[in-house]
């Protein structure tokens, strides 16, 4: 008991003092993830605008094919970028390997159909009240697309948070990409592991700090942007 009350007082004084370590690779794993979300959104957010305005063949593979890919374990999402960036892969001649590029590639794969799922699902619906006012105006199947990535753009954030903590949270994938290499490719979940691995529960605490208060902050977000999307508040 003694050890858990030391370990949990070392915690929070690195914490609060900014440790290093921590510091390193907090921002670390903000920038795999941001740059992971970045991507996805210029993926998922557009796509799912297509699906709720097109009507066009496979439109409908396309969707289940996206919700089932939601539940895709993360290992084999890993497991299948190793093989492709491995030396014998086809794109081994990049080098991305063990790489925080890598780690981003992964990422990307994971929350990419997340996003856009419940993106669309917001659109679809979004699309179905301005369905007759933009057909009567004439617009432009690109018009109706950005019209409603405009309005809809709370309920695109809140699929976006989603895909962040999706993403910040991630292991498995991450540490087989990206090998949990000191100063490298260590982010807050594999750090986490490996601390614990080696009964460091101070910094294995605090960076479990980090990460419920990213987790926390998510979820307040996507609270209060629901709360003003039902109050008409932006």
């Amino acid at each position: 008991m003694n050890d858990l009350w030391n370990g949990i007082q070392q915690a929070i004084w690195l914490t609060l003092t900014l440790d290093a370590d921590l510091v390193e690779i907090s921002l670390r794993s903000l920038r795999v993830t941001l740059s992971a979300l970045f991507v996805s959104c210029l993926i998922a957010l557009p796509l799912a605008a297509i699906l709720a305005v097109r009507r066009f063949k496979y439109r409908r593979l396309i969707i289940s094919t996206l919700n089932a890919l939601m539940g895709l374990p993360p290992v084999v999402v890993g497991l299948i970028v190793y093989i492709l960036l491995s030396r014998s892969g086809p794109f081994g001649v990049l080098g991305l390997l063990f790489s925080t590029h890598a780690m981003v590639i992964a990422q990307v794969i994971i929350i990419t159909p997340l996003i856009t799922s419940i993106a669309h699902q917001s659109l679809r619906e979004l699309w179905s009240e301005y369905h007759d006012l933009l057909i009567s105006m004439n617009t432009s199947k690109w018009q109706r697309i950005k019209t409603l990535l405009w309005d809809g753009r709370r309920a695109l954030m809140t699929a976006s948070l989603a895909g962040f903590g999706r993403a910040i949270g991630e292991v498995g994938a991450i540490m087989i990409v990206g090998g949990n290499i000191d100063h490298a490719t260590r982010v807050l979940t594999t750090a986490i592991s490996l601390e614990t691995s080696k009964g460091d529960f101070a910094l294995a605490l605090a960076l479990g700090f980090v990460l419920i208060a990213l987790a926390l902050a998510v979820n307040f977000t996507t609270h209060w942007l629901g709360r003003t999307e039902r109050e008409g508040r932006w």
